[in-house]
Formats: C-alpha cells, structure tokens, sequence
C-alpha cells in the first residue's frame, strides 16, 4: 500500500473517533453542569472539558472565561480549532474522498453523510434539548462509521491502518478523561468520596458508555479506584487502556506479517501492553495516577510518532 494511502485511512478514523470523543466529553460536561449547587460544587466544568480535549491552548488565546457558550463553540464549530468537531468531520471527509475506493460504502456514506449535514447547519447555537440531540448525533456517526468498517472491510492492511488510528485516539481520549477527573474537575478542598465525587465519576463512566459494564463487573457502588481499574486495565472494556493495546499490538503484528519485517512500531505497543498487564491499580495510584497517565499518553504519542515514520511517510 502506499504511505499516502495508509495515512489517509489512519487519520480518517482518528479525526472520526476524537469527534465522537468531544461529543462525549461535552455530554458529561452538559449533565455535571445542570446538577443543582449543592452538587456541582465550586468547579468549573466547563473549563476541564476544554482541558479533557487538550485544546486550552488555542481556547484561551481566544477566550478569557471559559463558559457553555465559548466552550460549545470552540470545541463544536471553531474552524481554526483544528479538534472542534466541524473540523474533525470536514478533514475525515477529506481522507475519506482520497481513499474512497478503499472504503466500503456504508463507511463513505456515514462521513459524507455526517460533512453534508454539518453544512447546512448555519446557526453555531446549541443549547438545551438541542445541544442533547447533536451529540447523540455525532456519536451515532462515530458508532456508524466505526460499525461500518468492523462490518464490512476485509481483513487487510486497509483494515489494519484504520482500526489503528482509532485505537490510538480512543487510547488518548480515556487517559484525558481519567486525569482531568482527577486533577481538575474536582476541587481541593472537596473530599475524594464525597457526593460531588460520585456525580463526577459517574458522569465519566456515562461519557464512556461504562455504567453497565462497571456494575457489571464489580457490583459495588462507584469507587475511584474500581473506575480506574476498569478503564485502564480492564481487558473487557473496549475503551479501557489495555484492550486498545491488545488490539493495536495485533494489528501492528498483522501488518508486520504481512509486510514481512517488524520495527520500532511493533516494540513500543508491544512494551506499552507489557507494562499494562503487569500494572496493578493499588501501586498506580500509590505511585499517582497522574504520573501514571502522564507517562502513558507520552508513550501513545511516541507510538504514534513510530507508526508514522515506520508506515506513514
């Protein structure tokens, strides 16, 4: 294949997932914003979503306070955002033209479909009701395209550079959810334990559709450290650290079976997985969680560094 194509396909299906991961982080945010004061605390939730998508930088440059409004319409509608779900669905759209005989047609229909629609809306205005029903909508393109493709693609190193790109940002977007929870959501002077902790937690299991699965599992009420385990080491869940490494060691296996060589690719994963399957939760959060996720997503960024040189360039 060539590296043209093999990039498209990758950044296709991450612009796609880190779309449907704002959608999600701003539902969170919507729900923890509507509780009543006595819950919601002091915190400023609307500020750690822009924190959550990494896009603080670029958001306060432009912005002084961070509010539903300027928040909304950075991380939805902001072209010069190049995160804002506008701009993630309009560069997908773009990759997906580029390879469009490599994708099936259910796949192109979900992001041509999603680019058209985004067209036609004029009014940068969300709120309320209305707020509620786009990011369902742009969760259910993400849900669509993501569906599509795990239905209908053969088998190949097309497949392969997709899924790796998703598996990548969705690695990224669970760390950033767990340590801005944990590092700016809550307040210092509220007690880990609290009821504004339970609101906040359980608000980070609905942004990654785990409360079933949580109670699932564990049958217990919320407990930081359970969450914790379930979206970091927790094999189960598909959005938790150690399933997106499971299955980005065995694409990146696959593609260096058929390919014929291995390289430095194939030995961060491989590392990263290791270093997974070996963690347990108590000496993670006695080491910090904090350091934990820090260290990971350096090594998701160093992985994602090796896979474009390796295949991408």
């Amino acid at each position: 294949m060539l590296s043209r194509t093999a990039d498209n396909l990758f950044w296709l299906s991450r612009y796609v997932e880190r779309a449907e991961a704002l959608a999600r982080i701003l539902e969170a945010t919507q729900r923890l914003a509507s509780l009543p004061v006595a819950y919601a605390g002091s915190s400023n939730e609307w500020e750690s979503a822009v924190f959550t998508a990494g896009c603080d930088d670029g958001f306060f440059a432009k912005y002084e306070d961070a509010t539903a409004e300027t928040v909304i319409d950075y991380l939805v509608f902001e072209k010069e955002n190049p995160s804002s779900i506008v701009s993630c669905f309009e560069v997908a759209r773009h990759n997906a033209r580029a390879v469009r005989t490599a994708l099936t047609v259910e796949m192109w229909e979900a992001i041509n479909g999603a680019w058209l629609e985004l067209r036609r809306r004029q009014d940068r205005k969300l709120e309320g009701e209305e707020l509620t029903r786009f990011l369902a909508w742009v969760k259910e393109i993400g849900l669509r395209f993501d569906g599509s493709g795990h239905r209908t693609m053969l088998r190949n190193d097309i497949y392969d550079f997709s899924r790796l790109g998703m598996l990548l940002e969705r690695a990224d977007n669970t760390a950033r959810i767990l340590d801005v929870k944990y590092h700016l959501l809550l307040p210092k002077e509220t007690q880990v334990g609290g009821g504004l902790d339970y609101y906040q937690w359980s608000a980070i299991l609905r942004a990654v559709s785990a409360v079933t699965s949580y109670h699932w599992v564990y049958r217990e009420s919320l407990k930081p450290w359970l969450i914790a385990d379930l979206l970091i080491l927790n094999d189960q869940m598909p959005r938790s650290l150690a399933a997106c490494y499971g299955d980005l060691v065995r694409h990146l296996d696959d593609l260096a079976s058929g390919y014929g060589r291995q390289g430095p690719a194939q030995r961060i994963a491989r590392s990263t997985r290791i270093k997974l399957e070996n963690a347990e939760i108590k000496q993670v959060f006695q080491g910090g969680l904090h350091e934990f996720i820090t260290a990971f997503i350096a090594d998701n960024n160093r992985l994602g560094a090796a896979i474009a040189e390796q295949y991408l360039i």
